[in-house]
């Protein structure tokens, strides 16, 4: 048996559509948010679930965490029903997201953190272990006095994971963690979910845009797309199907000759710098990279894959999302 079991879940909500010039009410519409979605989760796994605003994910996390009862299909969490066996089910659950907090604004961390012992009910010697564990490796010493509201939002983000993580939770789920993080924060927020990850099996359900957080932290995701599962598998799959693009840059020194490139290579010049776009399944790399270096005394020199937002950007126009 799984950890979690979703089995033909469904979810419609009823919306009132914008008044129309000369009527009296508001007509009303239903929308199907999630339709006969399925899937397994094992313990200790970390899947990404992805897919497009008005997807159905933030549906999905909703009913998992006992917030939302779905209209149909099944769900067991670690053999609880989440809306059912709410008050069992919240004590193994932890939520970050990245617009919203659940510490309070104008009081230093430290009392939110001694709230958060007594709502769980935690026991003091387990409390303090787990707090000074969390404390050391999320760098908050020196924060424990201050508000939220008088911290960056790298600072906040690290406040808000501790938060989530003090009563040892067997789920996490992360809705956007790292929006709008610079990029030092991102490295090390990634670094410490993927120690917790590790360190205690805790099963993680990350919802997010940012395929570089995905790509970073989950080997399995899911696609959804208006409601239905479009994709569950391997990352590299997924990426293989769309990833059709990688960029080489090259800035040279002094003059450039450069002899014909294969059919198939975009160059585009910019000043003293060469752009040039090409499909690795059509183009070896090796050969290209020979040829660029032919043309001239190369002084600086970088090849990556296509921007992560037009790739996810056009898998869900191939989807159709």
């Amino acid at each position: 048996m799984s950890y979690i079991e979703v089995r033909n879940l469904t979810k419609t909500f009823t919306v009132r559509k914008k008044k129309e010039k000369g009527r009296f009410f508001r007509e009303k519409a239903s929308v199907r948010a999630l339709k006969d979605v399925s899937f397994d989760v094992e313990k200790g796994e970390l899947v990404g679930y992805i897919g497009p605003n008005g997807a159905g994910k933030s549906t999905t996390v909703k009913i998992l965490s006992g917030i939302l009862t779905p209209d149909g299909g099944s769900v067991n969490v670690g053999g609880l029903v989440p809306w059912r066996d709410r008050k069992e089910h919240v004590r193994r659950v932890g939520v970050v997201f990245g617009q919203r907090t659940q510490l309070w604004w104008d009081v230093p961390i430290m009392d939110s953190f001694t709230l958060l012992k007594e709502i769980y009910r935690l026991r003091e010697t387990d409390w303090k272990t787990r707090l000074d564990e969390l404390v050391l490796r999320l760098d908050l010493e020196k924060l424990l006095s201050v508000p939220l509201r008088q911290m960056s939002l790298g600072q906040r983000m690290r406040a808000e994971v501790c938060g989530s993580l003090l009563h040892r939770p067997e789920l996490l789920f992360l809705d956007e963690p790292t929006i709008g993080l610079d990029a030092v924060s991102k490295l090390a927020l990634r670094d410490f979910l993927k120690e917790e990850n590790r360190l205690n099996k805790t099963t993680v359900l990350l919802t997010t845009h940012d395929m570089e957080d995905v790509a970073a932290l989950c080997s399995r995701v899911m696609v959804l797309g208006h409601g239905s599962k479009l994709f569950d598998g391997d990352l590299d799959e997924l990426l293989s199907r769309y990833d059709t693009v990688r960029i080489i840059t090259v800035r040279y020194d002094g003059d450039v000759s450069l002899p014909p490139l294969p059919e198939g290579c975009e160059v585009r010049r910019e000043g003293d710098t060469l752009r040039v776009l090409y499909d690795p399944a059509r183009v070896r790399t090796a050969e290209l990279l020979a040829l660029l270096q032919d043309a001239g005394a190369i002084r600086e020199l970088t090849a990556r894959m296509q921007d992560t937002d037009r790739l996810i950007a056009k898998m869900y126009q191939e989807m159709e999302l």
